[in-house]
């Protein structure tokens, strides 16, 4: 509950400022989530109405459950590695941060199921499932990449649950779902090695990997055709595609190539930074290929917004 201008109470002792909380849950880096049910509902025939809207409140209250529940998991490590995160700091009691994750996920299955009922759940459901599932066993197992991405591919096939029945959904939903996994997996590998630094191999497959996810979102052809693509005009929807996918190589591409060369902890965690925000242009190529270039150039837009706002908040 709201105390005071900038803070929130919880329970009958804890209060804790608005900017503490923006760092538990990394807000701006909640700006990566839209585009992943945009690019879904683009790809099943139509990227934005109400039911969409409401799937994306829902994806991002269940994103910053998911960071807070992190660093409530981590608080002992966190307190050798990061020790200026908020919990570890004391700033936040971890009590207080498990409490955010709870009224976070309740939120984001709420409105899940507030905007498109039972299809809502069918995608937030599994999606909590894998995120509370990741923060609390999975992370430092050999399963924590897969399961990452796998919440981020089920992330994107909820955007296409909640604007076409399901069968269809899920054969439209699927490209752009498996490119959105396939990136998140190779930032998630990568994120292991934020302290210490990492084998320059790995930051060298992470590269390779991103560059053959940019171009095959480059193809035209990646996604079927829908009718939100044929009312599109092609030269449009190829140029904001393209201009999606080149973004995406420059920002996430660049840092791991600085990476590769020198591949310090220094060098990973920009990286993973690039990556996450990354998502953005990658979503927007998707989305115009799926043919609605102009909600991509918004997502496109935003991109620049987030990264101005992760010097302020680390988005990791």
């Amino acid at each position: 509950m709201k105390d005071r201008k900038g803070f929130f109470r919880f329970g009958s002792s804890s209060v804790v400022s608005a900017a503490d909380l923006a760092q538990l849950v990394r807000a701006p880096a909640a700006l990566s989530v839209p585009g992943d049910v945009i690019a879904g509902a683009a790809a099943a025939g139509r990227p934005l109405n109400s039911r969409v809207l409401g799937t994306i409140g829902s994806s991002v209250c269940l994103y910053w459950a998911g960071m807070a529940l992190n660093d409530y998991a981590d608080a002992t490590v966190d307190a050798v590695e990061r020790p200026q995160r908020p919990v570890p700091s004391g700033r936040i009691p971890r009590r207080t941060a498990l409490a955010v994750a709870g009224g976070l996920t309740a939120a984001g299955l709420g409105l899940a199921a507030a905007a498109n009922g039972r299809r809502g759940l069918l995608g937030a459901l599994p999606l909590t499932g894998l995120i509370w599932a990741y923060d609390l066993g999975l992370k430092s197992t050999r399963a924590g990449a897969a399961t990452m991405a796998a919440a981020r591919t089920v992330d994107v096939l909820s955007g296409a649950l909640a604007t076409a029945p399901t069968g269809t959904a899920l054969r439209r939903g699927a490209v752009p779902a498996a490119l959105v996994g396939v990136h998140t997996y190779t930032l998630t590998a990568l994120s292991r090695h934020e302290i210490s630094g990492a084998p320059t191999r790995v930051p060298a497959t992470t590269l390779a990997v991103s560059t053959a996810t940019a171009l095959v979102t480059a193809l035209p052809t990646v996604l079927p055709t829908t009718r939100t693509a044929a009312l599109s005009r092609p030269d449009l929807r190829t140029a904001v595609t393209a201009t999606g996918a080149l973004a995406y190589l420059a920002t996430y591409g660049t840092a791991q190539a600085r990476a590769v060369r020198k591949p310090s902890g220094a060098n990973v965690r920009r990286a993973v930074g690039a990556g996450i925000l990354g998502l953005l242009p990658l979503q927007a190529a998707l989305t115009a290929c799926a043919g609605a270039p102009a909600v991509a150039a918004v997502l496109g837009v935003a991109h620049p917004l987030a990264r101005r706002l992760a010097r302020r908040i680390s988005p990791t």
